[in-house]
């Protein structure tokens, strides 16, 4: 098992790779449409979208948390 002090970049490398997953497939989908090697192009794009994905979401994280914990009312038990 991983020592959950490494949680958040687990979590920020599984949540990218989902997000770009699905991005890169609509985007290469309306792209070149339902070619004859679309899985491949697909595959290519998703790798190169990762590949950015992983980093802005390690980046990004953080300012999201802030900035929604700025818009969200806390309870006074918190």
């Amino acid at each position: 098992m991983i020592p959950a002090r490494y949680a958040h970049f687990i979590f920020s490398l599984i949540l990218s790779g989902i997000m770009s997953l699905l991005v890169s497939g609509i985007a290469t989908l309306r792209a070149a449409g339902l070619v004859e090697n679309f899985a491949a192009l697909w595959a290519s794009s998703w790798l190169s979208s990762w590949a950015l994905a992983y980093p802005a979401v390690l980046i990004v994280a953080p300012i999201a948390r802030r900035v929604t914990n700025r818009l969200v009312r806390q309870t006074a038990a918190q």
